[in-house]
């Protein structure tokens, strides 16, 4: 016997569990930085991939900045080093994947014309050659030995 099915309703909460206990986060708009700033953190970030608390605070103090704002684009920055240096570890990976089917492919065809091409002095020493030179048209005293 089928048992009898009976409909019920699922209550189900859309978002975040705690979203309607806080006001909603204004998103702080993005900080531009002044060329100097971008140089000056371009240039020790180049000698100098992390920086410890200390060093982040006189860094920031010297640019005028804040500690947050230099960590944060300390990470970001560490974030695009990563991806450029896998891009290129990947192109280079494809340039030399490339160079290698190139000489593979270059080695057969030169064994391809190797296999081809006989030996010149077995080929003066076969039957072929001799048919090869055979000219029954010609005089006896014109013919090559």
């Amino acid at each position: 016997a089928a048992a009898a099915l009976t409909p019920f309703t699922v209550t189900r909460r859309i978002g975040h569990p705690y979203q309607n206990r806080t006001p909603p986060k204004r998103k702080k708009p993005r900080t531009s930085f002044s060329r100097v700033q971008i140089c000056e953190l371009e240039k020790r970030f180049h000698r100098q991939k992390y920086l410890a608390s200390a060093e982040r605070a006189t860094l920031a103090k010297s640019l005028k900045m804040t500690d947050a704002q230099v960590k944060t684009w300390f990470q970001n920055r560490r974030t695009k080093w990563r991806r450029q240096t896998a891009e290129e570890r990947e192109a280079e990976r494809q340039q030399a994947s490339r160079l290698m089917l190139q000489l593979q492919h270059d080695a057969f065809q030169k064994s391809l014309n190797e296999s081809i091409q006989p030996d010149p002095l077995c080929l003066h020493n076969s039957s072929l050659f001799a048919l090869q030179n055979l000219q029954p048209w010609e005089e006896e005293s014109a013919k090559i030995p």
